[in-house]
């Protein structure tokens, strides 16, 4: 993915823009949608005294073996490998939530920018993860890159830029999101032809960061999980802003 600023110049006229969670579009109405966040505060509802609302595993934990970072890269792995045309990224109704699912986590998306509300049903005992803000650096998307320290820089580059992030599950407001940021080993991906990115196709290797969540399985019943983002990008050329939000209405059954 690239930074804020070459997003914002790719945006014209040119394929593969990339902050993931905001990556395929630059929203023109950020302010509109920054409205949204509400600054944490001691009024905050943790989840441990929020009626059946879920556990948050914590970011040092080994989720089913595996760290948040190893995870993440499962996620990304997951998530560009589908084509454009069925990729839950540019889902607007929930329709495409199921694709690439398998394991014991089931895994939510983010948008390419903007607002989004979408429905999915979830098998029970599953737990669920998401990206409240990511991105990634690939060799395909940025071949001036050389190394794995390039691509590390490039990545943190994009979250450093993030200036909100919020969590709501079942409406609980959950705290300390700045914790839950974690950043991936160098991984291997393939990239299909019509990928999200519009990078070319074929074998690639990524690193990615992130505030991420990994939720405890949620109760059997109808659950609602929001999470929200939005990062400025401050250049020489002026100012480029990015906002998403996403709401998702579950069903575990």
């Amino acid at each position: 993915m690239a930074t804020l600023s070459s997003v914002s110049n790719k945006c014209k006229g040119k394929s593969g823009a990339l902050i993931i969670i905001l990556c395929l579009a630059v929203v023109s109405n950020v302010s509109a949608i920054a409205k949204i966040f509400e600054p944490m505060s001691a009024n905050t509802i943790p989840l441990a005294k929020a009626q059946s609302t879920p556990n948050v595993f914590p970011i040092d934990s080994k989720p089913y073996g595996k760290p948040y970072g190893d995870w993440s890269i499962i996620w990304w792995q997951s998530i560009l490998s589908i084509p454009i045309d069925k990729n839950p990224l540019k889902d607007n109704t929930g329709k495409d939530c199921s694709q690439g699912q398998s394991g014991p986590i089931w895994f939510l998306a983010g948008t390419g920018g903007g607002a989004v509300k979408r429905t999915c049903t979830i098998p029970a005992g599953k737990a669920v993860m998401f990206p409240v803000f990511n991105g990634e650096c690939s060799y395909a998307e940025f071949p001036q890159y050389k190394s794995e320290s390039d691509l590390r820089k490039c990545a943190k580059d994009q979250l450093d830029k993030v200036t909100n992030v919020d969590a709501s599950v079942d409406g609980a407001k959950i705290p300390d999101l700045q914790k839950y940021r974690a950043q991936s080993p160098l991984f291997d991906v393939v990239l299909p032809s019509n990928n999200v990115f519009g990078a070319p196709p074929g074998p690639t290797k990524s690193v990615a960061d992130g505030f991420w969540l990994i939720l405890t399985p949620l109760s059997i019943g109808n659950h609602n999980i929001h999470f929200a983002g939005s990062a400025v990008d401050i250049t020489s050329s002026g100012v480029t802003n990015f906002a998403t939000d996403v709401s998702y209405d579950l069903t575990i059954k």
